[in-house]
This record gives structure tokens, sequence and C-alpha cells, in this order.
């Protein structure tokens, strides 16, 4: 199923479930707060785990593609990406651990400056799901091969501004963009 699609129903079907909750009960709230905590801390948990599984795994397969260059620096050139999956992979989750963090500090100034409760319910359920239907996920938590949609490096999702920007696009895998990358950047890889 579409991972958009089912945070979707996932947050209306939340949505619809904190109207009945007791949001003025403060116990009630720091149970919601225990929970959320709970689901944050499960979280690191997993990425931490998939951390140890790439690093005893220590694949050292090169990976070679052509990132593609920011539509928010048209002048940019794409640029030649030499690495390992291992490394490939810890960068990976590393970035997957940012983006929770960043997570968890918007969501404590939505709650503790602006008093939002609600979100609390939905985030705990939401940072879970999110970490769970992760690459990372699939490939070392429960072994699912490296093709398709799993093969490296990984497909962004478009975003809704790669529309209206002309997007970078996805990384480039085949033989002549790696050739024409290695031509103007003078790195000639093997």
């Amino acid at each position: 199923m579409n991972p958009a699609f089912t945070n979707l129903a996932l947050s209306l079907g939340a949505m619809q479930v904190t109207k009945r909750l007791p949001m003025d009960d403060p116990v009630f709230i720091n149970y919601l707060r225990l929970a959320y905590v709970s689901a944050q801390l499960l979280v690191f948990g997993m990425y931490f785990y998939i951390t140890t599984v790439i690093r005893k795994k220590n694949d050292l397969t090169v990976i070679k593609y052509v990132s593609p260059k920011s539509p928010m620096a048209p002048d940019a050139k794409d640029e030649l990406v030499t690495t390992t999956v291992k490394d490939y992979d810890l960068a990976q989750t590393s970035s997957a651990m940012k983006g929770m963090f960043v997570g968890i500090a918007m969501m404590a100034g939505m709650h503790l400056f602006l008093k939002y409760s609600a979100p609390l319910f939905l985030q705990s359920i939401m940072a879970i799901k999110s970490a769970l239907e992760s690459n990372m996920a699939a490939l070392h938590l429960f072994g699912k091969p490296a093709e398709g949609a799993l093969a490296r490096p990984f497909k962004a999702a478009p975003g809704l501004m790669d529309q209206f920007m002309g997007g970078g696009g996805a990384a480039q895998t085949d033989a002549a963009s790696i050739k024409s990358a290695e031509k103007v950047t003078g790195k000639k890889t093997q």
C-alpha cells in the first residue's frame, strides 16, 4: 500500500480519535507524554539497532551515482558520488535519526510553548510507522533484498516543490551519466 495514502488515512483517523480523548485531563496528558516519549525511544532504539547491523555486515561494495544538483543552487553542477553500501546506509540512517530529532524539537515547541497536546497522539503512531516503513528497516530489520525500490541509491519521492522548481530528480546510476560526471569533475573512479 502507498505510504502517502496510509499516512493520510492514519492522520484523519487519529484526528477523529483525538476528538474523543480527554485532552483537558492532566493525568491523561501525562500518559500521552509518556506514550510519545516511549515511541520516540523505540524508534531511536530501532535506528541504533539498524546502525549496529550495518556495521556488522560491513558491506564494502562500491556504489557510484550522480547526485542531482539542488534546485536551490541553479549554478551548481551534478556531483559524482562514490561510496560504499555501508557508508551509504549509515548516512541514510543518520539522516533519518536527524529527522527524528527535528520532529521531537518541533513537537516539544508545539506542546510546551503552544500547549498543543493532540499531535502527541498522532506523532506517537506516525514515528513508529515511518521507521518501520523506511528503506533501512526493510533491508536490515526485515531482510528484504536490495532490488527494485530498495536498490541503492534510493529513489527519493518527488516533493511538492520539485514540480515548481524543476526538481533535481533522482540520482542517476547509468554508465553514461557517471562517465559524463567523471569528465566534468576530472575524477576518475574504478
